[in-house]
């Protein structure tokens, strides 16, 4: 892997291949970002709740801004791939900041939300454009092809016809592809039909969350998905395994491997 910023980039953007999607099994430090490169994946993804909840925080920006871009910075020096960062919406710093610090934390890709963090409501689509784009233009000012992927939110909330979200999530992630992010996340659309709909409609590489009633890899390929991420999911899971083994040992018998 090469050791400059601009090739760890270029080999993240590289893994973007509709029809052939990454798989980013999101870590949480050092140890798990370790055990994702130990597996064979190509590429490291933070996940902001689960780096949160390993700090004592919780997630939507509680994590006070130079604690996150240090997990961040533990990550990159951890392993020799490509690392992308979930970054809520930014922590409130300036594009050129947001940007500065990415870097300077080691890592080449990075997740903007369209939620506001406090309240959940959903962000003016033109008010998150202007924010990818000023965060694209940092990037090229800073001469690093930063991967950006923006996360459509419309799918977390189940209010309103399933036709006009699924409208709405197309002309949001449109409108990002555009303002010059890499990739759109439509976080927890799951539906086949649905999906199929939206990768056709916004014609640039789709990002899908893997969770419960979601198709497996197969599935999402066929679709033309282009990465696939596990969010806070195997930090949950490795937290249910330890309260087990911790109820073995309360018990007075060993922990045991699975």
């Amino acid at each position: 892997m090469t050791a400059t910023p601009t090739g760890r980039a270029a080999a993240l953007r590289a893994l973007h291949r509709p029809g052939d999607p990454l798989i980013l099994p999101n870590a949480w430090d050092a140890g798990s970002a370790r055990a994702v490169v130990a597996a064979g994946f190509p590429a490291v993804a933070t996940s902001s709740a689960a780096v949160a909840e390993s700090l004592g925080h919780t997630d939507g920006e509680t994590t006070p801004v130079g604690e996150m871009f240090a997990a961040v910075a533990r990550i990159a020096r951890a392993v020799a791939v490509p690392v992308t960062a979930d970054l809520e919406r930014g922590y409130g710093l300036r594009p050129a900041e947001l940007v500065e610090r990415l870097l300077t934390a080691g890592a080449v890709g990075l997740n903007l939300e369209d939620s506001d963090p406090g309240t959940g409501a959903l962000v003016d689509a033109g008010a998150q454009a202007d924010l990818l784009a000023q965060v694209r233009a940092a990037a090229d000012a800073a001469g690093v092809p930063v991967v950006l992927n923006a996360r459509v939110d419309v799918f977390l909330r189940p209010a309103g016809h399933p036709a006009e979200r699924l409208a709405e999530a197309v002309r949001r992630g449109r409108r990002y592809l555009a303002a010059g992010a890499d990739c759109v996340y439509p976080i927890m659309l799951v539906d086949p039909g649905e999906l199929r709909s939206f990768v056709e409609a916004v014609t640039g590489p789709v990002n899908v969350l893997a969770r419960p009633g979601t198709l497996g890899r197969a599935g999402l390929a066929a679709l033309g998905v282009a990465r696939i991420s596990h969010g806070s999911g195997l930090y949950a899971a490795t937290r249910a395994y330890t309260a087990r083994l911790l109820d073995a040992v309360a018990a007075g018998d060993p922990p045991t491997a699975p």
